[in-house]
């Protein structure tokens, strides 16, 4: 289970990035972080990832507090978070299987990831990666002859392949068409409910998100403004959200829904259907 509690970012030029947000994402839980763009959203994932240190607050991962760990417990951390970039971060000229098995690199010893040795045990747990998301038919295609589509499942096979306690996906369908997006987004909703692994997702797709997580938190100038089933957001909220530079939406912002914890208690898969158009938000 992932706890964050009043965390607060602020960089050496006086940017606050984030003012003070507190959240949880339980056990086989999807949750989906919206927001403009500036408004925070892919500094939370990082101080989740340990890559952005915080000012304040902490963030405990199954009783690990992320803020307070040394280099050697952050590499530790790493290999228990997978992680989905939007611009899959794949190496070209390698196979999508070798890509795959970059994510046993923690569990692999120093010299055969001297000589890129991999033994039969984490091919194995590659091989089902790739399996899981319907790539096993391209494991020895070159990643730069993928599609789009196809490199962001094999981020995701790769991701998976870490054995992961916690899955953080940043922007994972920013860069794909509609039709693309919405295969990405129901193969990667689906193996994190198969492998029950708690997943939060940055993403600016609506629609999307309302169709694939079972939660939404709203993130705008850095705090929580928002927090509640998919069916629990309307226009009043997307204006807390998106239109927050707005005097009426201001008034009626609610800066701390995380105090009721009754959202999370409640939360529930929303169904998704393909009649749905992804509707992306932008600035």
């Amino acid at each position: 289970m992932l706890e964050i509690q009043n965390v607060r970012v602020v960089y050496p030029n006086g940017t606050e990035a984030l003012k003070s947000v507190s959240m949880s994402v339980k056990q086989d839980e999807i949750v989906a972080i919206i927001g403009r763009s500036g408004a925070g959203k892919s500094t939370l994932l990082r101080c989740i990832n340990g890559l952005q240190p915080v000012t304040a607050g902490s963030i405990t991962l199954d009783g690990q507090e992320v803020t307070q760990m040394d280099k050697a417990e952050l590499r530790m951390l790493w290999r228990q978070i997978g992680f989905i970039w939007q611009e899959y971060n794949l190496v070209g000229r390698l196979p999508a299987m070798t890509n795959v098995l970059t994510g046993r690199l923690g569990y692999n010893s120093g010299f055969a990831n001297l000589f890129g040795y991999f033994g039969s045990d984490h091919r194995a747990i590659a091989l089902r990666s790739l399996e899981r998301v319907n790539m096993l038919h391209r494991a020895k295609f070159r990643a730069d002859r993928l599609s789009g589509g196809e490199k962001q499942r094999v981020s995701i096979a790769r991701a998976l392949s870490q054995e992961p306690k916690l899955l953080l996906a940043d922007e994972p369908v920013a860069s794909l068409d509609p039709e693309l997006s919405w295969q990405v987004m129901e193969d990667l909703a689906r193996v994190a409910r198969e492998e029950r692994v708690p997943t939060l997702i940055n993403i600016h797709h609506v629609d999307l998100a309302k169709a694939f997580t079972d939660r939404l938190i709203g993130i705008a100038e850095g705090v929580v403004v928002f927090e509640g089933r998919p069916d629990e957001l309307d226009d009043a909220a997307m204006d807390r959200i998106y239109r927050f530079d707005k005097p009426e939406a201001r008034e009626t912002a609610d800066l701390h829904p995380a105090d009721n914890p009754t959202h999370a208690a409640e939360a529930v898969p929303a169904v998704a259907t393909r009649a749905e158009l992804p509707v992306e938000v932008n600035d």
